[in-house]
């Protein structure tokens, strides 16, 4: 049968439609474009435990995994008991929960960190989701299994000092994922393209690095940089960041000085930020934050460092504008810098005491950052420091803040809270 011919009026208006679709959901940790941006606007601003709360869903315990939302389903990594793992899929109307999956047992608690760390990832027909015990399946949206994979069965232990937190990047029909470790065991780092249909690998690259001890954990999650017509897959840790062909998982090019001094104790947690013109900005532990031009080949350290900054994030992950590149630190302090120059534009700034493991978000002018006591600072996203907002909710909270349709869904340890009015 012919395939039929759409008119070029008829093609664009279906873009439209997919990127208005996309832009309204969260599908991935970091949202719509993998960078903690969203381009909602209206957002609700002020909030506590009983002021402009919609619902309110009770969870068994606390996660790292940011909720991911589709149309009416919102997705959740959860740590159902002391060892259960599940997949919940809830009813983004009401709160209640529509259907829980089992992902295995093997649960453990490593300090902050249980194994439901991971946060899913949906195309909006199917969803994926990892465990921190390298379970790896895919579901449908009514909760059938359409594949299961034991990545640690099938290449070796995970040797992460705190236990796997990565989550899978989807792209063209591919699941990436990284096992970045080196504390725990002496097997090598490596990268997964993993096919998101049928689940086998297409292919599996190592990363070697000079890092030593602790430094080759890495827990962050791979990025997506376009440039100049290509896509490349970004990993960083083991004291660098690398840039790898999509397509057969080749290192294109490389930059080191995530660890200057050597240390044995620099894993990373924050994970990198793709910005305009192709910047990739890359955290280490504190210092320093590099900002990389990417497109380069093979040792880029000298060519392609474009900025550094020395008072980086530990564990949240920076956002951009484009125009400027928002960083908090895990003790509340903010900066402001220049997203090409990284001059500071303002900071240090301290936005509320407490410590912060989430990572912000930016929309509607405005920064949402959530410390571990469930307090969000806003703060608006402007050249001039000007805090909105402090908003309690009085829980302990890991999880960054997702953005759908005019309302803020926030993780703490006993509930998942949908904050303001949906649009639709």
């Amino acid at each position: 049968m012919a395939r039929p011919i759409l008119s070029p009026i008829v093609t664009a208006a279906l873009l439209l439609s997919a990127a208005a679709r996309l832009a309204a959901d969260w599908p991935h940790w970091r949202g719509p474009s993998f960078d903690g941006v969203s381009k909602e606007t209206g957002l609700p601003a002020v909030w506590s435990q009983t002021q402009n709360i919609t619902w309110k869903l009770t969870l068994p315990a606390w996660s790292g995994a940011t909720p991911i939302i589709w149309g009416e389903h919102i997705f959740l990594n959860v740590a159902e008991t002391a060892d259960a793992l599940a997949l919940w899929a809830v009813d983004r109307a009401n709160g209640q929960v529509r259907w829980k999956a089992p992902l295995g047992g093997g649960n453990v608690k490593l300090r902050k960190q249980n194994m439901s760390s991971p946060s899913p990832v949906t195309d909006g027909r199917r969803v994926w989701v990892m465990t921190g015990t390298g379970i790896l399946k895919s579901f449908d949206f009514t909760g059938k299994e359409l594949w299961a994979r034991n990545i640690q069965k099938d290449y070796g232990r995970f040797g992460l000092n705190w236990g796997y937190a990565s989550s899978p990047l989807l792209h063209d029909g591919s699941l990436f994922v990284q096992v970045l470790h080196g504390m725990k065991t002496d097997d090598p780092s490596y990268v997964l393209r993993i096919d998101a249909t049928t689940g086998k690998t297409i292919w599996r690259i190592e990363r070697p690095t000079k890092a030593i001890r602790e430094s080759p954990d890495s827990y962050t999650t791979p990025a997506l940089v376009r440039i100049d017509g290509r896509v490349e897959i970004v990993v960083s840790g083991g004291d660098c960041v690398t840039g790898h062909d999509p397509a057969t998982g080749q290192e294109l090019w490389r930059a080191n000085g995530l660890n200057p001094r050597n240390d044995p104790n620099y894993r990373i947690v924050a994970s990198p930020v793709v910005g305009t013109a192709g910047f990739v900005y890359v955290p280490s532990r504190e210092r320093p934050l590099l900002a990389v031009r990417s497109g380069g080949r093979g040792d880029v350290t000298a060519t392609h460092v474009a900025w550094k900054f020395d008072s980086g994030p530990d564990v949240p992950t920076p956002v951009s504008d484009g125009r400027y590149l928002y960083v908090v630190n895990d003790r509340g302090i903010m900066f402001c810098l220049d997203a090409k120059t990284g001059v500071t534009i303002w900071g240090p700034e301290r936005i509320a005491p407490g410590t912060y493991s989430a990572s912000p978000v930016l929309a509607d002018g405005k920064l949402y950052m959530i410390n571990e006591d469930g307090l969000t600072t806003v703060v608006k996203a402007r050249p001039t420091f000007e805090k909105i907002a402090a908003n309690p909710l009085d829980d302990y909270t890991l999880s960054s803040p997702a953005i759908s349709q005019g309302q803020i869904f926030i993780r703490t340890a006993s509930a998942l809270w949908a904050i303001g009015s949906r649009r639709r």
